[in-house]
C-alpha cells in the first residue's frame, strides 16, 4: 500500500491516540511506544503481510501484568510493605526475559516501557527470548544485608509462581546485583525444589556465566566502535563522557580504557566527577571498590584524586567530549543537554541505559545526523549474555571468558548490521539506528506472531 506522508501521519496519530486512551497515566510507556510507532507503522503500511493485522496494537498490550504485595521485616522488627511487579510483555519468540529493578521510582508505567523495549532488544540479539520486566518500589540503599535478604525472599515467595526456565527468566537491573540474585535464586530453589536456570546473573559457582557482569557495558562500547568504523574511525584516542557509576558505567569505562579511549566523567544521583587527566585502570578500580563494596557516593573520588572536580546535582553532558555514553537511567539526557553536547563537539552517542535520552534529545541528535544508537540496540549485550548463560545452564557447561566475549562481540556486530539493513538511507548514506533497530526488532516478533495466529 502506498500512502502520502500526511496519510501516514494520520495513521500514526490514530494509533497513538488509542494507546493514550488506554494508558494515559503511563508517560514512560507512552514515550517508548511513540518512538517505535513513528518508524514501524510506515513500514507496516508498506508491507501487506503485516497491514490490517493490528500487530503493533497487540505488541503494546502485555500478555500478562502481575502486581503483588511484598511484606518483610526490617532490622528493628517493623513490618514493611512494598509492591512487587512482573510485566510479561511478549513470548512470541521465546520465554519472557528481562531484569528486575528495585528502586523507589518503580511503577507499572516504567516497567511496561522497559518490557516493551525488551521485546525489541531481545529480538535483535537473534536469541530465542521474549520480553518482560519486573521489580519493586523497594529501595536497597541503606539497607543491611539481612534486610535485603528478607525482602528478596519475600519477593520471590510470590514471584516464583509466575516464572520458570521455559516460562520467564528474570535477571538483574538497577538495584539488583549479584547479592540480590543470590537471595532470589536461593528462595526459588527452595520453593520449587529444583536447580534450574531460572535467573541469570548468577554467581560462577552456581550457574553463572563469565562476562555477564561486564556484558552491558562492554556491548555498549562494542556498538559504538562499530558505528565509528562506518566513518573509518574508532574509540582509540577519543574523549568519552559516561554517566552513572554502577555496573554498566564501570565496564563501559573499562572497555574504553582497553581500546585506548579516555574516560573523563562518571556520576551518580548526587552529581558527577570530572577527571580531565582521564580515569585509568587504577582510578576505575577505586570507583569499583567505592560503589560495589563500600556503597559510597561518587563525590568521594575527589578526596583521593584531588585534581578531579565534583559537580553536585548536575549531569556530565556539559563537558566537551567526542563520545557520550548515558549509562544511568531513563530520560537523564535532555534536549538542552543534547544541544550542549553537539556544541562541544560530540559526534557519537551510544546508550548504555534504557531510553536515557528524552524524545527531544533524540530528535536533536538525528537532525544533526551524528552517530546515535538507541539502548534497545547498543545495550543489548547484557540480555544477550543472559541468553548465553541460559544456554550454558541447559548444557550444564561453562564457556571460557574468551568464548563468551567473542560471542558477545559477534552478537553486537550482528545487531549493528541489522540496524544498517533497515535504517540506512541509500541516497544519503545516513544510518538511522533508531529506525533500523525498531524495524529489525519488529519483523522477527511480528513474523512469529503471524505464524502462531491470534493468541
Amino acid at each position: 500500500m502506498i500512502l502520502k506522508p500526511n496519510e501516514i501521519k494520520i495513521k500514526v496519530d490514530g494509533f497513538l491516540d488509542l494507546v493514550r486512551q488506554r494508558n494515559g497515566h503511563e508517560p514512560e510507556f507512552l514515550q517508548a511506544v511513540e518512538e517505535v510507532a513513528e518508524t514501524v507503522i510506515p513500514y507496516i503500511i508498506q508491507n501487506d503481510i503485516y497491514h490490517g493485522k493490528n500487530i503493533l496494537l497487540r505488541m503494546v498490550e502485555p500478555e500478562r501484568a502481575i502486581m503483588f504485595r511484598v511484606n518483610w521485616v526490617d532490622d528493628d522488627g517493623e513490618i514493611q510493605v512494598n509492591r512487587g511487579y512482573r510485566v510479561q510483555m511478549n513470548s512470541a519468540i521465546g520465554p519472557y526475559k528481562g531484569g528486575l529493578r528495585f528502586h523507589p521510582s518503580v511503577n507499572m508505567s516504567i516497567l511496561k516501557f522497559l518490557a516493551f523495549e525488551q521485546v525489541f532488544k531481545n529480538s535483535l540479539t537473534t536469541l530465542p527470548m521474549g520480553g518482560g520486566k519486573g521489580g519493586s518500589d523497594f529501595d536497597p540503599k541503606g539497607k543491611s544485608d539481612n534486610e535485603i535478604m528478607r525482602f528478596c525472599h519475600a519477593f520471590m515467595s510470590e514471584l516464583f509462581r509466575h516464572i520458570g526456565p521455559n516460562t520467564d527468566v528474570p535477571a538483574g537491573d538497577i538495584g539488583v546485583g549479584g547479592r540480590e540474585i543470590g537471595f532470589l535464586f536461593g528462595m526459588y530453589k527452595k520453593l520449587q525444589n529444583e536447580f534450574t536456570g531460572v535467573l541469570t546473573g548468577k554467581g560462577m559457582t552456581w550457574g553463572g556465566s563469565l562476562i555477564r557482569p561486564e556484558a552491558t557495558g562492554y556491548g555498549t562500547v562494542y556498538f559504538a566502535e562499530k558505528m565509528l568504523q562506518t566513518k573509518g574511525d574508532s574509540i582509540k584516542g577519543k574523549t568519552v563522557c559516561i554517566s552513572g557509576s554502577g555496573n554498566v558505567a564501570q565496564y563501559a569505562a573499562e572497555k574504553i580504557i582497553q581500546l585506548g579511549g579516555k574516560v573523563i566523567t562518571l556520576s551518580d544521583s548526587s552529581g558527577y566527577i570530572l577527571d580531565s587527566d582521564g580515569i585509568n585502570k587504577e582510578k576505575l578500580a577505586f570507583v569499583m571498590d567505592l560503589k560495589n563494596n563500600k556503597r559510597g557516593r561518587i563525590s568521594a573520588y575527589v578526596d583521593t584524586y584531588t585534581n578531579a572536580q565534583f559537580f553536585a546535582n548536575k549531569t556530565p553532558w556539559e563537558q566537551a567530549c567526542d563520545v557520550a555514553m548515558p549509562c544511568a537511567t531513563q530520560n537523564e539526557l535532555s534536549g538542552s543537554a543534547a544541544e550542549t553536547l553537539l556544541k562541544n563537539g560530540c559526534t557519537c552517542v551510544s546508550e548504555g541505559a534504557n531510553m536515557p535520552s528524552t524524545k527531544a534529545a533524540v530528535a536533536i541528535f538525528q537532525k544533526a545526523r551524528i552517530l546515535f544508537a538507541p539502548g534497545k540496540a547498543s545495550n543489548a549485550g547484557g540480555v544477550a549474555t543472559s541468553g548465553l548463560e541460559m544456554t550454558q545452564n541447559s548444557l550444564r557447561y561453562n564457556w571460557s571468558r574468551e568464548e563468551v566475549d567473542e560471542k558477545l562481540k559477534d552478537i553486537m556486530g550482528n545487531i549493528h548490521d541489522k540496524c544498517i539493513a533497515y535504517g540506512k538511507d541509500e541516497k544519503t548514506g545516513y544510518i538511522d539506528y533508531v529506525k533500523g533497530a525498531n524495524i529489525a526488532g519488529f519483523v522477527k516478533v511480528a513474523d512469529a506472531m503471524l505464524a502462531q495466529g491470534v493468541v
